[in-house]
């Protein structure tokens, strides 16, 4: 098996390593001083001499090198020469280009002849690692970039991958990346009667952590089934401050395009569970609001919503929506609730804002319930800050970064 010996070999290396070319995400290079944790193969490279490695990725997993791009993880490890068996992807796809919510099966991948296993597919739980996938894999690696939001599925699958690694006695490799929403903790915190793939801890919506800490969490306050323990490995970031802004290199998802997008997210998408359109449908996903049934008056955007890449089957689809563009808005430092409360006060048919996915989102009933009731912004805020300031407690515990 082949060993590095020095930084510069592996960059000569590197040189020679093909690039994944993902379609329709807009990749740039990462122009920061922050080191993620693939890019620090000397620290994990000794757990992997002579194992059959497991590696849970997508397109997001990759190794960052100025001016020269980025290559993906398991590119880089099979050109090493490590035993890679098997690829396991989250929601959206090993490739990142399949819609929110999309069932997809397993495969081969072409380039390299390993077979990618769907933990987003029809025929298991989302999320669930079977344990006969397991039975050749003697390590595992999770390399998903996050982006700090509760009901972004990517920390439901990390529960799952814990939970086959503790089961099966196989330690699982972190390798983390920058949150970029880590900046604050805000929003509802989620009751454990609405847990669901959206949501499966008791978490605000912004829980403030990045992966690795996220993992730490989970382990340590005893979310896994029957409480087991995961034989944690964490390669941390170096040179990252969470409250320093961080501009992803690679869009996270089809329908989170930009720095922006991924800053409102956060407060957006609980217009997936009303009848208002996010965006989906359009080139600024995350970044609108509207409906046919907003007061056109108050809501002067217009836009109408098709389906794309991101989206086969877009909220509205071809018909004129009425909202607002949130393009020019200053960086969110709080989850924002008041986009949700002025469409509900200028939507013409309130009796069919929600529907049942809003509870899911929210994490609690009583939010739907303040909205209908009509209680104003400052009083819902209020009522979710005893368990928002426990969490903030409890979050403390696990913070790796200033």
């Amino acid at each position: 098996m082949f060993k590095i010996q020095n930084p510069v070999l592996f960059i000569i290396l590197v040189l020679n390593f093909s690039l994944i070319v993902y379609p329709n995400n807009k990749t740039t290079y990462d122009k920061s001083n922050v080191i993620v944790g693939a890019n620090q193969i000397s620290k994990y490279e000794n757990l992997l001499q002579n194992k059959r490695i497991g590696i849970v990725a997508n397109h997001t997993s990759v190794i960052f090198r100025k001016d020269l791009g980025h290559t993906h993880l398991v590119d880089s490890l099979i050109k090493l020469d490590f035993d890679v068996r098997k690829i396991f992807a989250p929601e959206h796809g090993f490739r990142g280009t399949e819609p929110n919510g999309a069932n997809i099966d397993d495969e081969i991948d072409i380039k390299t002849g390993l077979k990618i296993i769907s933990l987003h597919g029809k025929n298991r739980k989302y999320g669930e690692i079977d344990d006969r996938d397991l039975k050749d894999i003697d390590i595992l690696i999770f390399d998903i970039q996050d982006v700090g939001v509760r009901f972004y599925t990517h920390i439901s699958t990390l529960h799952y991958v814990m939970e086959a690694s503790a089961r099966n006695s196989i330690p699982l490799i972190i390798l983390d990346r920058p949150n970029p929403n880590a900046h604050y903790v805000d929003g509802p915190v989620l009751e454990l009667e609405n847990k669901s793939f959206v949501g499966m801890h008791e978490v605000p919506i912004v829980y403030g952590l990045t992966i690795g800490e996220y993992a730490k969490m989970i382990n340590n306050e005893g979310w896994l089934e029957n409480k087991i323990k995961s034989d944690l490995i964490l390669i941390k970031l170096e040179n990252y401050n969470r409250s320093k802004e961080y501009d992803l290199p690679i869009i996270p998802s089809p329908n989170l395009p930009n720095h922006k997008s991924i800053n409102l997210y956060p407060s957006l998408c609980l217009f997936e569970g009303t009848n208002v359109s996010a965006g989906r449908g359009t080139d600024l996903q995350f970044q609108i609001y509207g409906s046919p049934y907003l007061d056109k008056k108050k809501n002067e955007y217009k836009f109408t919503p098709v389906k794309n890449n991101g989206s086969k089957y877009p909220k509205h689809e071809n018909m004129l929506c009425f909202g607002k563009i949130l393009t020019n808005t200053e960086r969110l430092n709080k989850f924002n609730l008041s986009f949700i409360l002025e469409a509900y006060n200028d939507t013409s048919n309130k009796e069919d804002f929600f529907n049942n996915y809003f509870i899911k989102l929210a994490g609690t009933k009583d939010l739907q319930n303040q909205i209908i009731k009509g209680e104003d912004e400052d009083e819902i805020v209020e009522s979710w800050q005893k368990k928002l300031n426990i969490y903030k407690r409890m979050r403390m515990k696990y913070l790796i970064y200033n």
